[in-house]
């Protein structure tokens, strides 16, 4: 019972790191200057959910060593991962931009998001 309740708290931790890094400007529209930081966080996430249970299956590795270790890698892994899409946005006015390297929007008129 000991290590599933273990495996429950780091669980419940990791689910705390994919909390939404994005802010409403008013109109109901969520922009996300933090892309990386968003992709890192989630996959580090993952990675804890994920390595916790290899640590708890694994003979000889502790749930959290599998947890701190998973973290890490998906937390990296998220974060590279993140700037393959641009991720598409809307503005208050019901237009799509994405958000370049130089914090600019770029609008596509034809673009439905």
């Amino acid at each position: 019972m000991r290590k599933t309740g273990m495996i429950g708290i780091v669980l419940a931790a990791s689910m705390s790191l994919g909390a939404c890094t994005t802010y409403d400007r008013g109109y109901g529209y969520g922009y996300d200057d933090n892309r990386d930081i968003r992709g890192a966080a989630t996959g580090a996430a993952v990675g804890a959910a994920v390595g916790a249970g290899v640590g708890a299956v694994v003979e000889g590795l502790d749930p959290l060593e599998g947890a701190a270790g998973g973290a890490v890698i998906g937390g990296i892994v998220g974060a590279i991962a993140s700037d393959s899409d641009p991720g598409w946005y809307r503005d208050e006015r019901g237009y799509c931009f994405y958000v370049d390297r130089d914090a600019r929007r770029v609008y596509d008129y034809d673009r439905r998001c």
